[in-house]
C-alpha cells in the first residue's frame, strides 16, 4: 500500500514539475526570436490589447509553431514508448526503424507529383492530404518492417537491423525524387527532412491537432496492454489477451502518431528514443504512468529544441531535428553500448 502511494506521489510530483517547466519554456519562447517582445507586451497581446506588430508575430507566427512543437514532441515520444514496449527493444524509435522515412517518402511524392512547390503545401487541399499521405507511408514502412522482421516472433536485434535497412531504402528513394525537384524545392525538402516545423499556421494546426489529440488518449487507454505484453506472449495469452490483435492495434497507433508528426515536423530523429528512457528513470516501467510522463517530456524537449534552433544563430534558424539529434545522439550511443 505504501509502495503504491509512493508511486502515485512520485507520478504527481513528476508530472507537476514537467508541466511547470513546459509552461515556463512556452512563455520564454514567446519572448524570444528575431523580433524580441517584452513579457508585458506578450501578456497584453494575448489578452487582445497588444500592438498590431506584436499580434502578427505572436498569434500568426510563433503560437502555431509552438503548439505544433508541443503536439509533435508528445506524439513522437509516445510513439517511441509504444514501439519499445511492443518490440521489447529499448532501441526502438520511429526514426531509427524507418517509419519516419516511409512517411517522408510519401510526402515527397505528394509534393513532387501533386503540388509542384513546397510553398503551396500549406494552402489549398494540400493541408488536408498531407497527413493522409504521411500516414500511408508510415503504414507501408511499418508493414515492411514487421513482415520482414517476423520469424516465429519479433527478435529485437532483427527488428533494428531490418528497420535500418528499410530506413536506408526509403532514404535513397527520397534522394532520387529530391534530385528531380527544382533547386529551391530541393533545399526546402532537405531542410524539412532534417526536421523542420514548416506548417506553422493555424490551418495546419487545425488539421494536425485533432488527429494527435485523439490518438494520445487512446494510447494511454491501451497502456495496460503494453504491461501485459511485456510479460511475454504465453503469459499474455493465458491472461486472456489476444496478443497479435493487440500488438497490431498498438503498432497502428504508434505508426499513426509518427506519421502525423512527420507531416508537420519532418524527420525528427531520436526524440522517440530518448524521451521514454528518461521518463522510465523518473517513474519506472508501468505504462499507465510512463506514457503521460513521456508525452509531457517529449513536448518539453521539442519545444526547448525549437527555441534553441530559432535563437542560437539568429536570424539563421537551425532545423529542430538537427538540435534534437545533436543533443540525443550521445545518449543513443550510450544506450547502444549498454545494450546486451
Amino acid at each position: 500500500m505504501n509502495a503504491v502511494y509512493t508511486k502515485r506521489r512520485r507520478f504527481i510530483l513528476t508530472i507537476s514539475i514537467l508541466t511547470i517547466l513546459t509552461f515556463l519554456t512556452f512563455i520564454i519562447s514567446l519572448n524570444l526570436g528575431v523580433v524580441r517582445i517584452a513579457p508585458i507586451d506578450v501578456f497584453k497581446t494575448l489578452i487582445g490589447q497588444g500592438a498590431a506588430r506584436d499580434r502578427l508575430v505572436l498569434v500568426d507566427f510563433r503560437l502555431p509553431r509552438m503548439i505544433l512543437s508541443l503536439l509533435i514532441g508528445a506524439a513522437l515520444a509516445v510513439s517511441g514508448a509504444i514501439l519499445q514496449g511492443v518490440s521489447k527493444n529499448d532501441l526502438a524509435d520511429p526514426g531509427i526503424l524507418g517509419i519516419n522515412a516511409g512517411a517522408g517518402f510519401t510526402v515527397i511524392l505528394f509534393i513532387y507529383f501533386f503540388q509542384g512547390s513546397m510553398n503551396e503545401v500549406s494552402s489549398s487541399y494540400g493541408v488536408l492530404l498531407l497527413p493522409i499521405f504521411a500516414l500511408l507511408g508510415a503504414l507501408i514502412a511499418a508493414l515492411l518492417i514487421y513482415s520482414i522482421a517476423w520469424k516465429k516472433g519479433i527478435d529485437p536485434v532483427r527488428l533494428i537491423l531490418v528497420g535500418i535497412g528499410v530506413n536506408s531504402g526509403f532514404g535513397a528513394a527520397i534522394v532520387i525524387f529530391q534530385l528531380k525537384m527544382n533547386p529551391q524545392d530541393f533545399m526546402q525538402a532537405a531542410v524539412w527532412l532534417s526536421g523542420d516545423i514548416w506548417g506553422a499556421n493555424w490551418r495546419f494546426v487545425s488539421i494536425i491537432a485533432p488527429l494527435i489529440l485523439l490518438m494520445l488518449p487512446y494510447a494511454i487507454y491501451k497502456s495496460h496492454i503494453l504491461n501485459v505484453l511485456n510479460l511475454g506472449d504465453q503469459v499474455a495469452t493465458g491472461l486472456g489477451i489476444r496478443v497479435e490483435k493487440e500488438r497490431r492495434i498498438l503498432l497502428i497507433v504508434a505508426v499513426a502518431l509518427a506519421g502525423f508528426s512527420v507531416a508537420a515536423g519532418g524527420g525528427i530523429a531520436f526524440l522517440g528514443l530518448v524521451a521514454p528512457h528518461i521518463a522510465r528513470k523518473f517513474i519506472g516501467p508501468k505504462h499507465q504512468l510512463l506514457l503521460p510522463i513521456t508525452a509531457i517530456l517529449g513536448a518539453l524537449l521539442l519545444l526547448a529544441a525549437d527555441a534553441i534552433g530559432k535563437n542560437l544563430l539568429a536570424p539563421t534558424e537551425i532545423p529542430v531535428g538537427i538540435v534534437t539529434a545533436i543533443c540525443s545522439a550521445p545518449y543513443f550511443i550510450y544506450l547502444l553500448m549498454k545494450a546486451k
